[in-house]
C-alpha cells in the first residue's frame, strides 16, 4: 500500500482542516486535489505519490465533514460558499496565490465552482468524471426526484430523520465492499444513460443506495475490488470514526446551492481538463456534452475500461494525464 505523507492542519475559514502534501514547496503553480463522496484524501495516494515524484506540488486535505477535518453540526454549515471557502483559506494558509483545482465526484462539482466564485485563486480546472454544467432550470432535488422517484439516493439523503447516514454509519465494511469495485462493463445494446442536472444514470442502476447496502452481501458480488484489505481499512476505520453525516450534508445543500447561484455566470474561464470515465454509471461520459459551451478552454480525456473511481481504478493513466496536461499548460 502506498503511504501517505505526513498528515498536516489548517486553520481556515472557521475550522482545522487536515491536508497531506509532497513535492517541492518552489513548483508554481500547486495542484490541489479535492475528493468526493463517500471518499478522503486518502482516495489520491496514487496522484500524490506520482505527481511528487514528477516535480509537482500536490496538496490533498480531507475536506469539511470527512476524515481528520472538522464536521460542524449546522447542515448549512456545508453548502458550497462554505467548502469554496476552506480551499481558499487553504491557499492562504499555505501562502499560495493560485492553484490548480483537481476534483473526483462531489470535490468535481467544487472545482468548477471555484474559478466562478474565487477567479484570482484559480490557474486552473480539472473534472475527474463530473462535469461542469449550467445552472438547472429547477431545484435539482425537485428534478431528481421527478424523474428518478423518491428512492434516489440524492433525494433519500434530504431526509432530516438521517436515515441513510444510520444506513452506511452501521455497515460501514459493507459500504465500501459494495461501492469501491469495478462495474461490468457496458454492454452495446445498453440504453444510453438519462442526464439531469449534471448526474446521470444508466436505467439498469439501483440508486436506491441505502436499501442496496442494508441488504448488500459481498459473496453474492461478482464485481472485482478495487481496494486492496490495507487500502480498505483505512476507509473502513475513518469513516467508523467519523460517520457518514459531514459527506452527505453536502447533498443537503443541493437546493440551497442553486437557489443562491441565481445571480452568477457559469462560464469557466481558465483552462480546463475534463477526464470521464467510459463505464462511470452514475457520470457518464455523456454528462460532460456540450461542456465546450460554458468551458471555452477545455481539453477532453476519456480514460477506457473504468467505472466511477477512476484515479483508484486507472491510477497511473489519471496520473500521467494529470501530468502531461499540467507541464503543457503552465510548463
Amino acid at each position: 500500500m502506498i503511504e501517505m505523507p505526513p498528515l498536516q492542519f489548517a486553520q481556515t475559514n472557521g475550522i482545522r482542516m487536515g491536508y497531506y502534501e509532497a513535492g517541492p514547496k518552489t513548483d508554481k503553480p500547486p495542484v490541489i486535489l479535492c475528493h468526493g463522496w463517500p471518499e478522503i484524501a486518502f482516495s489520491w495516494r496514487h496522484q500524490i505519490k506520482a505527481l511528487s515524484e514528477a516535480g509537482i506540488r500536490v496538496i490533498a486535505p480531507d475536506q469539511r465533514g470527512y476524515g481528520a477535518t472538522d464536521r460542524p453540526e449546522p447542515v448549512e454549515d456545508y453548502d458550497i460558499e462554505h467548502l469554496t471557502g476552506d480551499l481558499v483559506g487553504l491557499l492562504d494558509h499555505l501562502e499560495i496565490d493560485k492553484a490548480i483545482f483537481v476534483g473526483h465526484d462531489w470535490g468535481g462539482f467544487i472545482v468548477w465552482q471555484m474559478p466562478l466564485r474565487h477567479i484570482d485563486r484559480v490557474a486552473g480546472v480539472v473534472g475527474i468524471n463530473t462535469p461542469h454544467t449550467n445552472r438547472a432550470p429547477a431545484d435539482p432535488i425537485e428534478l431528481f426526484r421527478q424523474r428518478f422517484g423518491e428512492h434516489m439516493y440524492i433525494v433519500q439523503f434530504q431526509d432530516p430523520a438521517r436515515e441513510p447516514d444510520r444506513i452506511f454509519g452501521s455497515r460501514v465494511e459493507q459500504t465500501f465492499d459494495a461501492f469501491m469495485r469495478k462495474p461490468v462493463p457496458r454492454s452495446d445494446t445498453a440504453p444510453a444513460e438519462q442526464v439531469v442536472a449534471g448526474v446521470g444514470a444508466s436505467p439498469r442502476l439501483n440508486l436506491a443506495f441505502p436499501q442496496m447496502i442494508a441488504a448488500y452481501d459481498a459473496r453474492h458480488d461478482p464485481r472485482t475490488p478495487i481496494l486492496s484489505p490495507e487500502e480498505k481499512k483505512v476507509f473502513v476505520d475513518t469513516f467508523t470514526k467519523s460517520g457518514f453525516t459531514g459527506g452527505i450534508n453536502w447533498y443537503r445543500n443541493m437546493s440551497r446551492n442553486w437557489q443562491r447561484s441565481a445571480g452568477i455566470d457559469h462560464t469557466v474561464r481558465v483552462p480546463s481538463l475534463m477526464i470521464m470515465a467510459e463505464n462511470d454509471h452514475v457520470l457518464p461520459p455523456s454528462a460532460a456534452d456540450g461542456m465546450e459551451k460554458i468551458v471555452p478552454d477545455l481539453e477532453k480525456y476519456l480514460v477506457r475500461d473504468s467505472g466511477h473511481w477512476t484515479q483508484q481504478e486507472k491510477p497511473d493513466e489519471v496520473s500521467a494525464k494529470l501530468i502531461e496536461w499540467r507541464r503543457k499548460r503552465f510548463g
